[in-house]
Formats: structure tokens, sequence, C-alpha cells
């Protein structure tokens, strides 16, 4: 009998692990980031370029996820083919009159193990096709989908390129050819600090593959986007502190009072 007033003590829920990548998490930022752009520059290019990049994290975990597993039914078909040629081999050697063979002379002979070791190698070589059949093919998906992510991060690029924070501050005079700036100091600020997460987005979405695949030659693309999306994003960094070092300035150099205009 339990006592009256026990206090039963309840075991802790799981908890996924905090060491590992969660893909849910991905996509949900990538969705999260997509309604503040939406909400802050509605109907702006760089909203429709995250919407396409939240879609295309949506392929991405599920693509990961279904790359990450055996095919069974590849592996199935490669190893028929392979039981299909020992057998067939392994029948043709016992159907050899082995004896008649030794005893027709050196000359034969070593034509027969020539032709015998020429089999072996060219079974080999047809075993290691089918045996890597399958890593070559998840591989050829993978790096297409990360030259897709690839190509992700240079639009965004594109999208804070002509973006300079000394002309929103008011520096210089525009010309003929120069691009349209409609921009505040907290627009372009935020619009840069949008394109900074939309890069760190599309590395999370390239690791995904990386945590899932052993194959070096998958790691080593994805550590290229990881290169590429950092060197492009620390160009933006710099645009956002030379925006705040610009309005520090301002602040410095603004007369008494003027801080109730803001």
């Amino acid at each position: 009998m339990p006592e009256v007033g026990a206090v039963s003590v309840s075991r802790p829920s799981p908890r996924r692990s905090t060491r590992r990548l969660d893909p849910d998490k991905v996509v949900q930022t990538l969705g999260q980031l997509q309604a503040r752009i939406e909400t802050r520059f509605p109907e702006s290019g760089l909203a429709a370029v995250c919407a396409d990049l939240a879609a295309a994290g949506r392929t991405t975990e599920r693509r990961a996820r279904r790359l990450s597993r055996p095919f069974i039914a590849l592996r199935l078909f490669v190893g028929l083919i392979l039981l299909a040629a020992v057998a067939g081999e392994t029948s043709v050697a016992l159907a050899i009159d082995w004896r008649g063979v030794l005893s027709t002379g050196v000359v034969p002979l070593a034509q027969g193990l020539e032709a015998a070791v020429n089999l072996i190698i060219l079974s080999g070589g047809a075993a290691w096709f089918l045996l890597t059949l399958e890593t070559r093919w998840k591989r050829r998906r993978i790096r297409a989908a990360l030259n897709e992510l690839r190509a992700f991060a240079h639009v965004v690029d594109m999208h804070q390129l002509t973006k300079d924070p000394t002309i929103v501050m008011g520096g210089g005079h525009p010309t003929s050819a120069s691009p349209k700036r409609s921009m505040t100091e907290f627009q372009l600020a935020r619009y840069l600090d949008y394109c900074a997460e939309m890069l760190a987005l599309i590395s999370k979405l390239a690791a995904l593959y990386g945590l899932r695949s052993l194959d070096t030659e998958i790691d080593q693309a994805v550590r290229e986007i990881e290169g590429l999306t950092s060197d492009l994003g620390r160009k933006i960094w710099q645009k956002i502190t030379i925006l705040g070092d610009l309005d520090e300035r301002g602040r410095d150099r603004a007369p008494v009072g003027a801080a109730g205009d803001a």
C-alpha cells in the first residue's frame, strides 16, 4: 500500500539532442524569416528569394532524410547480379578439364592463366562498379542540391550588392546611372541583417547533407558552401558595422537638444 501523501516523482520527458542540427528547426527558422521579410519589405525581391529558399529548405529536409537511408531494392538487385556472376564463373571453372589443361604444356597453360587473370580483373572491376553504384548515385543527387544552395547564396549577395550605407547616411550625390535607393537607415540595417541570416541558413541547409553522409567528397562540397556563405556574410556585416559607425558619428555631431527630434 502506498503511503498517503507520498509524492510521486515523474520521469523527465525525453528531449531532442542539443548536439545535432535539427532539420525541423532550420525549416521553422526559415519560415519565420520569410514572414519577417514579407512584413518589413512586402513584394520585394528579397522576400521572393526567401520564399523560394523556404520551399527549398522543406525539400532539403525530405531529400537529406531520404538519401541517408539505404536503398534496399538497389542493394538486393546488385547482390543478385553478383551472386549470379559468381555462380556462373564457378560453374565454368568446374566444367574445365584441369588435368587436360595441365597436360597440354607450358605455353597453353600460360595462355589459360592469362585469360583467367584478365577475367578476374574484369569481374573485380564490374563488382566494384556495382557495389559503389548507390554511393555514386547519392553523391550526384547531393551535389546537384548543393549547387542549388550555392546559387541561392549568390542571389542573396546580388540583392545586397548595391546597398551602400554611406549613401543612405547622406554621403555623396547619386548619378543618373545610380541604382534607386529609397531605404531609411533602419530599413537598410534590417535588410542587410535579413541577408546575413539567409546566408547563415543556407549554410545550415548544406550542413544537413554533410551530417547524414560519410562521403568525403560531399563533406568537402559542404565545406565549400560554408566557406562561401561565411565570406559573403562577412561583407554584409562590414556594411552593418559601417552603418553603425556612421550613425554614431552623426549623433556625436548632432547639436544639443536634437535628440528629442528622433
